[in-house]
């Protein structure tokens, strides 16, 4: 189990959030792991520790697997900030200090106690097929490669069965809690050229939820499930329902929305 950092906060510190970009393929994940374990979350946390010359704890919107990327991660953290260099001194000094794969496309101050993970409201994900033939390189670690034409009307037909409140104990493991149920507003596929991209949008997701329904929506997608293979997948409520994950390097977190927004 990771350790935590020891934090020291001063009467002067500021709790501030901040949006994430990361291209997730050297890292084992966002949340950080055992020593010398490359991970998003401790890159962050050095940064910071390197700008106040303390740890400092980062806490994540979400804990996304090995390989996966964000355009929209949030953050949240709390340190003491002289107010005279100003945020965007802050700002500019944590990008200078992140590797070329990691930065913070956005900086604010939050109230104190801000939770970026408990005070969600809405988290949105998109996945990437590249729908072609023959690999390209470039995409290697972007996007699933899958050869054969998938059938974009019979896949979405099959994603519109997740919108609404269900227990979605086929396609994941809770990560708080025992609860299995969310509720989807939203789940599509969309293509564009040789790309075929699921979107989907929900009040939270299970460990593992959306590559496992990514992986059976593309057995529909192909033919090898029904509709109704997929909505008898959804209502058995056993992961052995599942089918095989999709791999990590296609899935982005998109954003994480809040009541404030």
């Amino acid at each position: 189990m990771a350790l935590e950092p020891e934090e020291k906060h001063s009467t002067d510190a500021r709790t501030y959030r901040a949006t994430v970009q990361y291209d997730g393929t050297n890292y084992y994940g966002f949340q950080r792991q055992r020593r010398g374990v490359p991970s998003v979350q401790a890159e962050l946390e050095l940064a910071l520790a390197r700008l106040v010359a303390h740890p400092v704890r980062v806490l994540g919107a979400g804990r996304t697997d090995t390989g996966v990327h964000a355009l929209g991660q949030v953050i949240g953290f709390t340190i003491e900030w002289p107010e005279k260099h100003g945020l965007d001194a802050l700002h500019r000094a944590l990008n200078a200090n992140l590797p070329q794969d990691i930065v913070v496309s956005e900086l604010a101050a939050a109230r104190p106690g801000f939770h970026p993970r408990f005070d969600a409201r809405r988290r949105s994900y998109a996945y990437h097929i590249l729908n072609v033939p023959i690999r390209q390189p470039f995409w290697r670690h972007r996007a699933w490669h899958v050869v054969h034409r998938v059938d974009l009307d019979q896949m979405n037909e099959a994603a519109a069965l997740l919108v609404g409140v269900h227990d979605f104990a086929t396609f994941g493991r809770p990560t708080v809690g025992e609860s299995t149920t969310r509720e989807v507003y939203s789940a599509t596929w969309r293509r564009d050229g040789q790309m075929v991209t699921f979107e989907i949008c929900a009040n939270g997701f299970l460990y593992r939820m959306v590559r496992s329904i990514v992986g059976s929506l593309k057995m529909v997608g192909c033919g090898q499930w029904s509709i109704s293979d997929f909505a008898d997948a959804l209502a058995a409520r056993e992961r052995k329902h599942s089918a095989t994950l999709a791999p990590a390097h296609g899935l982005y977190l998109v954003s994480v929305e809040y009541d404030n927004e």
